[in-house]
């Protein structure tokens, strides 16, 4: 057995303190994320969360990767391509928005009975979001854990130990966690393929690597790549730089390596498209015309509310509209996202230390990959912006520079001890306290936003939970409801709703006449608390939500014919809800089939 001097030498400067340390990360990040979402946590905010958690939660009852969100446009692209099957009209719609992968990682982790998605009056949490938030924060923590080993490969441990640091801390990261976001699962999977392709570029050169150790780490790329575009769509324009990197730094092999990591691509993306293309002709489905969205002939979610487009108008989208558009969002990107990349001012190292040269291969090589990446990912954001990003700055599917936040970090840290050790500082635990100090102040967003006051535990206006799971309780399970939050409906209030058409006139009555009777029409701040003069009154001539809404308010009355005239008054006058009968003075009401 160790004596007691060499048990007090081990934990004091031996192999102890090291294990000191670890249990301290973790020991602050455990109390980091009870304090965070304790004293932070909202029920979601963002559309796409509470859209991809209602097709998880359809695909683990066995319902397959159907929606109970309906966007008039998916009813249009799924007629044109089928229209002799109403049946896919009227019953479990396919899902045409989400990538996969996520949403079926949300239906096996909605598989555990501990999921409860009942709700009362005097709830203020859901608890499947806090769940959701849960498994999300093991990506954050394993986004952690893999960007310091990376880091420490290929730097030494103070740049990891720095970096890891500043991720813990970071405001941005942590409201990625409890978005319900794929964010940091994506992250995570970029993670992964940078590994691979260092991996690769350092075996160049080691003599004892054989072809097949080369084609094993090229397969995975590709299937990395993959992957992540199975999460994101717009991940998969990442093959492009890792082709590239591939056919710079690998020799010989290049030409092997290429055809392996784009078959192993192909194999793991083309099932997902062929169904796709099957269920709508779109490849990526709805997804698939985002450039189109956000320009001057469809601006804002003007195309998903659409039931029948004009695509000979549509493809009158000519070139100067997309670089207009391509112009202006990326003029925003280097305007605010840039200097401010991740949300700390560690990211303004790696501007500066772009001048910087690296003695060794791989850092130079990997910068120029990183610098590929984010130049291709600035006009592939441009381009892709929708309504989402204006509805939720930062915070959205759409923010695909904060992907690359880890390996931003690691060069910003590599400079900043560069620059450090130049200092010649009069005691050697300088360097460690002034690298601490760094990190404190790197991670001060986030300490601001942990000191009172407390958040308001729910997103209202115009997310309630238990009030729109209390609605769609009053309706059956096939009866269809209207709303201009359909995710939301779809997602508390467990009953299929189509997005808000852009007019009564026409499309309403299409949809309730032709395709499936509207049961419901439920109105929420998202429309009530438009600019009222430009969005609410101007756009009545073409789009007469505004003026049916002014009626009902001013005149307490609905049009002639329209079918839905009983008002539950309870809301009003923050939110409409309109219904065929007075269902809240029913025995049953709010015992709806869940």
């Amino acid at each position: 057995m160790p004596g007691l001097q060499e048990l007090i030498h081990k934990w004091d400067v031996g192999e102890g303190t090291k294990i000191i340390k670890k249990a301290a990360l973790g020991l602050v990040l455990l109390t980091l994320v009870i304090w965070y979402d304790f004293h932070e946590y909202k029920n979601f905010t963002c559309a796409e969360a509470m859209d991809a958690a209602q097709v998880a939660r359809n695909l683990s009852a066995g319902r397959g990767f159907t929606t109970d969100c309906i966007r008039p446009f998916s009813l249009y692209l799924i007629k044109q391509q089928h229209p002799d099957e109403p049946k896919l009209l009227l019953e479990n719609p396919p899902d045409l928005t989400n990538p996969p992968l996520y949403p079926l990682l949300l239906a096996g982790l909605m598989k555990l009975p501990v999921f409860n998605f009942s709700l009362q009056n005097t709830d203020f949490r859901y608890q499947p979001e806090l769940l959701i938030m849960v498994f999300n924060q093991l990506w954050f923590l394993a986004a952690i854990l893999l960007a310091f080993f990376l880091t420490k490969r290929l730097f030494d441990a103070s740049v990891a130990w720095l970096t890891a640091g500043v991720m813990i801390g970071s405001d941005l990261l942590w409201r990625f966690s409890v978005s319900g976001l794929s964010t940091l699962m994506l992250m995570v999977i970029g993670l992964g393929v940078t590994w691979c392709l260092v991996r690769i570029e350092q075996g160049t050169r080691e003599d004892h690597r054989s072809p097949r150790w080369f084609i094993l780490w090229a397969v995975a790329v590709g299937v990395l790549v993959g992957l992540g575009a199975l999460t994101r769509y717009s991940f998969a324009w990442m093959i492009l730089p890792v082709v590239a990197f591939l056919a710079l730094y690998t020799g010989p092999r290049r030409a092997a390596l290429i055809i392996a990591a784009i078959i192993a691509f192909l194999v793991v993306m083309s099932p997902w498209l062929i169904r796709n293309y099957q269920l709508s002709g779109a490849l990526f489905g709805t997804a698939g015309f985002a450039t189109m969205q956000d320009t001057p002939r469809l601006p804002g979610n003007t195309l998903e509310r659409l039931l029948k487009p004009d695509f000979n108008q549509l493809h009158q989208t000519g070139f100067s509209d997309y670089l207009r558009k391509l112009l202006v969002n990326a003029s925003q990107v280097f305007q605010n996202d840039l200097p401010r990349f991740g949300g700390t001012w560690l990211s303004a190292f790696f501007l500066v230390g772009l001048l910087v040269p690296f003695k060794n291969p791989t850092l130079g090589r990997l910068r120029l990959f990183l610098l590929a990446s984010i130049g291709l990912m600035i006009g592939v954001q441009a381009l892709g912006r929708t309504h989402l990003s204006t509805d939720i700055p930062e915070i959205n599917s759409e923010n695909l520079l904060v992907l690359f936040m880890p390996l931003v970090l690691a060069f910003g840290a590599c400079l900043f001890f560069l620059l450090l050790d130049r200092l010649e500082l009069p005691l050697p635990q300088l360097r460690q306290w002034l690298s601490t100090a760094a990190g404190l102040l790197a991670c001060a967003p986030l300490l601001f936003t942990l000191l009172p006051p407390r958040s308001y535990a729910m997103a209202y206006p115009p997310y309630h939970p238990w009030l729109v799971q209390h609605l769609g309780g009053w309706y059956k399970e096939k009866e269809l409801i209207m709303s201009d939050m359909p995710w939301a409906m779809a997602w508390y209030g467990h009953r299929p709703c189509v997005w808000l058409t852009l007019d009564y006139k026409n499309d309403f009555y299409a949809i309730n006449d032709f395709i499936r009777p509207v049961n419901a029409l439920y109105i929420t701040q998202l429309t009530m608390d438009t600019h009222f003069q430009s969005q609410f009154v101007e756009q009545t001539k073409t789009a007469p939500w505004g003026r049916f809404i002014l009626e009902v308010l001013l005149k307490h009355s609905v049009p002639t014919g329209f079918p839905l005239k009983n008002a539950w008054s309870n809301v009003l006058p923050d939110q409409i809800f309109l219904t065929d009968w007075e269902r809240w003075n029913s025995p049953s009401a709010g015992i709806g089939k869940k």
